[in-house]
């Protein structure tokens, strides 16, 4: 603005610079009365008043002229845009540690002899960690057989007791049929003797009443030798009811079947015994089976017994070439069965574990290049592994934990230690390329600012990807353009500048 003052204070001697003459016509005269104006005259007036506008407008622009004719141009730092290959990256760091590791428990309770490593050793694959005492180990395995042949036994004889059980009851069953048949076949042979005595007897005593109805009814017909006759034929009778041969006979072999059934049925009483004993000292069908289930577990248990016996013999030894990270053990103790005794740490399967910020998630994704920097030694990676569920890390801020596999590890890998982690999320080739700290943001999206002819020009842009120095100009910019890479507050559009460009 004071610019433009000075522009017309040069202007105004010019006014002072005029004739007297001039000046005298300017002094006042008296006033006449004004005519009223014709036609002609208000459309010459309305001329000059143009004119008069004209004028004004003209002195403007030429003072404008002279005002950024007068201005000096602002020095701006730029670079040209450029055409190449830039790399996307996310800068990290995080833990070394292992996908692979194992826990040695005992699986025998035996003194341990001797520990040749320590926590923080390299063991290989197949070196003896742990070695137990040889004479523990040995009276151990005698014991295990013992117990296997005791189990046996006691199994056996389960079995046998079971079968004597079920063969008294089988003999008891058959023994009850048997008897109960004979029994039935006594009763009825006893019923059918009994049956006969008692009618030879009725008979006897049928003919004894016949003799006396015939003594009484023709004792007067009877001649003395015929009564007496049949008095001797009564007589007779009453000797043959009481010693009839016949049935004394019958009765004889009444008195035995009579025993015989006796005996049948205290025999039959026996054997219903027998039957319930075996029936209840008899094992059950589920009985059976649990039995059988436990002959088996203990024949595995025993087995297994010996078997991680005649394996403790060769001590514990290393799965893996790894590090030896934990050692509980005491050298001279003795191990329990289940006793953690060590730890070992995998060598060949290495990995860092990192965490990502929220910022950094929608970039990354599993198979992803990474370069992984172990104590300056840098090995090859890859993302293997982002967990599904966020954390909070110690700052209170969301991460999303994140795993980088170590492609190539070696002895010199330390687990435990601060890697350095570079992913590898992005790269374009024969791309546009421009400083990242010429882009710029308003209300309508990204821009930058190029020299052109002289003159500071706004050009909006689209940008793609980005390095920590670089970014990708997808649409507004062309290689070559000179791009203001420090932009101020005093720079505006259309502004003369001279571009200073940076190498």
């Amino acid at each position: 603005m004071e610019k433009e003052m000075d522009a017309v204070k040069e202007i105004a001697p010019l006014e002072e610079a005029k004739p007297e003459k001039e000046k005298k016509k300017k002094e006042k005269k008296p006033k006449k009365e004004k005519k009223p104006l014709d036609a002609a005259a208000k459309k010459k007036r309305r001329r000059i008043i143009m004119f008069s506008v004209a004028s004004v407008l003209i002195l403007a622009l030429v003072v404008k002229n002279m005002f950024f004719k007068s201005e000096t141009a602002a020095f701006v730092a730029t670079a040209g845009a450029v055409s190449g290959e830039i790399e996307q990256t996310i800068n990290t760091s995080g833990t070394v540690t292992t996908e692979k590791s194992k826990s040695y428990f005992s699986d025998v309770s035996v003194k341990i002899d001797s520990i040749p490593v320590s926590a923080g050793d390299s063991v290989k694959a197949g070196d003896v960690l742990i070695s137990y005492d040889a004479d523990e180990l040995a009276q151990e395995k005698e014991l295990a057989k013992l117990k296997a042949q005791s189990a046996e036994g006691s199994y056996l004889n389960s079995v046998q007791g079971n079968n004597e059980k079920l063969g008294d009851l089988n003999e008891a069953n058959v023994n009850l049929e048997v008897l109960d048949q004979q029994i039935k076949d006594t009763e009825a042979y006893i019923t059918n003797l009994n049956h006969k005595i008692e009618k030879k007897k009725s008979d006897l005593s049928y003919f004894a009443t016949l003799l006396q109805i015939t003594l009484i009814e023709e004792a007067d017909s009877l001649t003395e030798d015929e009564r007496v006759e049949i008095e001797k034929q009564v007589e007779l009778n009453r000797y043959e009811q009481e010693h009839n041969k016949e049935i004394q006979g019958w009765q004889d072999e009444l008195e035995v079947y009579n025993k015989m059934l006796s005996d049948y049925q205290e025999y039959r009483s026996e054997m219903k015994s027998q039957k319930s004993s075996a029936d209840a000292g008899k094992m059950t069908a589920g009985a059976r089976e649990e039995l059988e289930a436990e002959n088996q577990t203990k024949e595995i248990e025993s087995a297994d017994s010996l078997e991680s016996l005649e394996k403790a013999e060769g001590g514990v030894v290393a799965e893996f070439d790894g590090v030896v990270t934990e050692v509980n053990a005491v050298e001279g103790g003795s191990a329990a069965v289940g006793e953690k005794l060590l730890k070992l740490d995998s060598t060949e399967e290495v990995m860092v574990k990192i965490s990502v910020t929220k910022y950094d998630l929608d970039k990354i994704a599993v198979g992803q290049e990474a370069r992984v920097t172990i104590a300056s030694k840098e090995y090859q990676g890859k993302v293997s592994k982002i967990n599904k569920m966020a954390e909070t890390n110690n700052s209170g801020a969301a991460v999303v934990g994140t795993e980088i596999e170590i492609l190539n590890p070696d002895s010199d890998v330390i687990l435990g230690v601060e890697a350095k982690v570079i992913i590898s999320t992005a790269k374009e080739e024969n791309a546009v390329l421009i400083p990242v700290t010429a882009v710029n943001v308003d209300m309508n999206g990204d821009f930058v600012y190029v020299v052109e002819e002289g003159i500071l020009v706004k050009k909006p842009v689209v940008t793609g990807i980005s390095s920590d120095t670089m970014i990708q100009i997808v649409e507004g910019l062309s290689e070559g353009e000179q791009v203001v890479t420090e932009v101020t507050a005093t720079l505006m559009e259309g502004m003369p500048v001279m571009a200073m460009p940076q190498q």
